[in-house]
């Protein structure tokens, strides 16, 4: 009974984001030329995936085959890496699909009222949000399902990290492909635009603009959904393991329980966002989150005292540890990264003295933001495994994702309302409608923030939780006297520095090209910068994509090559002191990288709202150039970590009982 439960919650989701789809399609999409601008940015953006999904299909079937040759039940795992992977694939799709006929009907609605702007973009987030949630729980009880009734619970349990491993891939590629088409094309857009042409952000005269608009939906929509959907099926798949190590099948159930459970109360919490006040925008869309969260709270003690009668208590409390860490973190991020608050404004004034100032400022920012988040971090996984044991660190990062479904809603909805203002600045619709729909963005930008503080606290909740169960499937103990766990401590910490150097370098490279072909066109197209001709915004896409797509690829192959290569030849023990230092090191870079790119986005953000001299300013081009910097840091290389650290160690769980404790050596 408890597994139909999952399923139907499951199917709801489903059929509620279906719903919602319906709702968008029906409203109006404006006159011609948003029309236009719309279906060139939905043309740019389906192109991207299409190429990115080519190579990827590729990948899968590469790897599908060598599990299938190398591993113990290795054709069952590749059937469950598969589905994993094509889940994960259809709801980045189906999401950001859904984000590019949004944008236009936001744009639309906005000429009229501002909380039908505000539910259009919403209703096109909350269908990113119930997609991941709903197929990644549908996608892990079915082939639970059916490997337990061939395979044995136990087997079974073994060859279902083969799902987490697929889900892992994709978003991987999602988030560091989409995450490099974006920043390249936003840099080029800017520092061209901006700075050297002096023209406003979205200006029809940048051929930049549509490649911009693009990544919005393929790195902030599809690569988002990808990271959250690896992080819930992770958690997920952790918390089954670690409980049927603890408690048994009641230890399977509880989780999964959860997880259906959470998409109903997200489904309610949607009902709470709404407004007409440009100042309340962000309090609605908090309003569905707190409703959502109090839901999950109530409905979890009594699914604890049901399933665990005895220790259910315990296991409340880490649920409920792990949702506080969630919130608690989103709410520091927004304090380091909103230009509501001193920190973003102080950075601001900062580069009154030139764009250097405001880049040491804002890498310092960075650096403190880590302090209370990794504290809060450090609490939770004391009380939860104070409350109950490995399984309490597990159980928290699924009370902490058990809320996806609408604070994912919450995330996504932002790079719709951007590209709404996008739309409204190339259509010439006037500053009144842009005002309208920079209010909508503004709120975008804290929510994204909101959200990365979400991946990140989940990513390392998940990444020990999973790191735990590698350890109990391993049978692994680290001493720090032993010099190959110190071995692989090192090479561990030493990964997310190269990985964020090499999608970081990708980015300068592409953005170099992005830089060099707008120039040629302000340069060789006559009559561009007079409105009179068009420019090539094609060239410019197919630049972007070209760049992402050949970039992705050596950042992937490391992350899983490096675990399988040590494990074989150094062992284990060395594995496990990789996972430990890839942890450690990957969550303080993502914290501090994503902090440092977002507060530079918001301090260039608060000074062209008209503070510190406004747009076309000294300060003004300076904090441009800071934004710049910081933009592969908050989209690529800080989010890219969190996947990271979660896919090594997904593939060293799967391949635990494959390596010997000392290795080939």
């Amino acid at each position: 009974m408890v597994l139909v439960y999952v399923l139907l919650t499951a199917v709801v989701g489903l059929i509620f984001a279906n719903y919602l789809r319906w709702k968008i399609r029906r409203e109006p999409t404006g006159d011609e030329k948003m029309q236009e601008i719309s279906r060139a940015i939905r043309e740019g953006a389906m192109a991207f995936l299409f190429r990115e999904y080519k190579v990827l299909i590729i990948f899968i079937i590469v790897v599908g085959i060598i599990f299938g040759l190398t591993l113990e039940n290795g054709g069952y795992t590749a059937l469950a890496f598969v589905i994993g992977a094509f889940c994960s694939g259809i709801a980045g799709f189906g999401g950001m699909r859904v984000a590019t006929i949004a944008n236009v009907r936001t744009a639309q609605a906005a000429r009229k009222l501002l909380g039908d702007a505000l539910q259009i973009a919403f209703r096109s987030g909350a269908v990113m949000g119930l997609l991941v949630v709903s197929l990644g729980l549908l996608g892990l009880v079915t082939i639970y399902t059916i490997l337990t009734d061939i395979l044995g619970l136990e087997t079974a349990l073994q060859v279902l990290t083969g799902f987490g491993f697929g889900a892992s891939s994709i978003a991987l590629f999602a988030r560091v492909g989409g995450g490099i088409y974006t920043k390249a094309a936003d840099v080029g857009a800017d520092l061209v635009g901006k700075v050297e042409a002096g023209i406003p952000e979205d200006d029809p005269r940048n051929p930049a603009t549509i490649a911009d608009n693009v990544g919005d939906n393929v790195g902030d929509v599809a690569g988002m959904g990808g990271d959250l959907f690896e992080s819930y099926v992770g958690s997920l798949i952790a918390a089954i393991v670690l409980g049927y190590e603890s408690f048994g099948l009641n230890g399977i159930n509880l989780p999964l329980f959860i997880g259906g459970t959470g998409i109903l109360c997200s489904i309610i919490g949607c009902f709470f966002v709404k407004t007409d006040d440009e100042k309340k925008i962000h309090t609605a869309l908090k309003s569905g989150l707190w409703v959502s969260s109090i839901l999950v709270i109530i409905a979890s003690w009594f699914i604890c005292q049901y399933f665990l009668p005895e220790n259910g208590t315990g296991v409340f409390f880490a649920i409920l540890t792990g949702l506080i860490c969630g919130v608690l973190i989103g709410l520091i991020t927004e304090y380091f990264t909103s230009y509501s608050y001193s920190p973003v404004k102080k950075l601001a004034q900062s580069n009154k003295t030139g764009p250097a100032t405001g880049i040491i400022n804002g890498l310092s920012l960075g650096y403190m933001s880590v302090t209370l988040p990794v504290l809060i971090i450090c609490i939770t996984i004391g009380v939860s495994y104070y409350f109950a044991g490995l399984y309490g660190i597990a159980i928290s990062a699924v009370g902490m994702l058990s809320t996806l479904g609408i604070s994912l809603a919450i995330d996504a909805y932002g790079p719709v309302a951007d590209n709404a203002g996008g739309i409204v600045e190339m259509a010439g619709l006037g500053k009144e409608i842009r005002s309208r729909t920079d209010a909508l963005d503004s709120a975008g930008n804290t929510t994204a923030a909101i959200g990365k503080g979400f991946a990140i606290g989940s990513a390392a909740l998940t990444a020990l939780a999973l790191f735990s169960a590698f350890s109990v499937r391993a049978n692994v103990d680290l001493k720090l006297t032993e010099p190959k766990v110190i071995i692989g401590l090192l090479i561990g910490g030493m990964l997310p520095f190269i990985f964020s150097a090499l999608t970081m370098s990708a980015v300068g490279k592409a953005a170099f090209a992005m830089i060099e072909e707008v120039r040629r066109q302000f340069r060789t197209i006559e009559g561009i910068m007079e409105g009179k001709a068009k420019p090539d915004y094609a060239k410019c896409v197919d630049i972007a994509t070209i760049g992402a797509i050949k970039k992705m690829i050596v950042p992937g192959i490391i992350a899983i090559a490096t675990p399988l290569g040590v494990g074989y030849f150094l062992g284990n023990n060395c594995l496990g002191g990789l996972l430990a230092g890839a942890l450690v090191t990957g969550v303080l870079m993502a914290i501090s990288m994503a902090n440092s790119g977002g507060a530079w986005d918001n301090a260039k953000k608060y000074i062209e709202k008209g503070e510190l001299g406004g747009k076309g300013s000294d300060i003004h081009k300076a904090a441009i150039v800071g934004d710049t910097v910081g933009d592969p840091f908050k989209d690529t290389s800080g989010p890219s970590l969190n996947i990271l650290i979660k896919l090594m160690t997904m593939i060293s769980l799967l391949f635990a009982t494959a390596f010997t404790a000392s290795g080939f050596f």
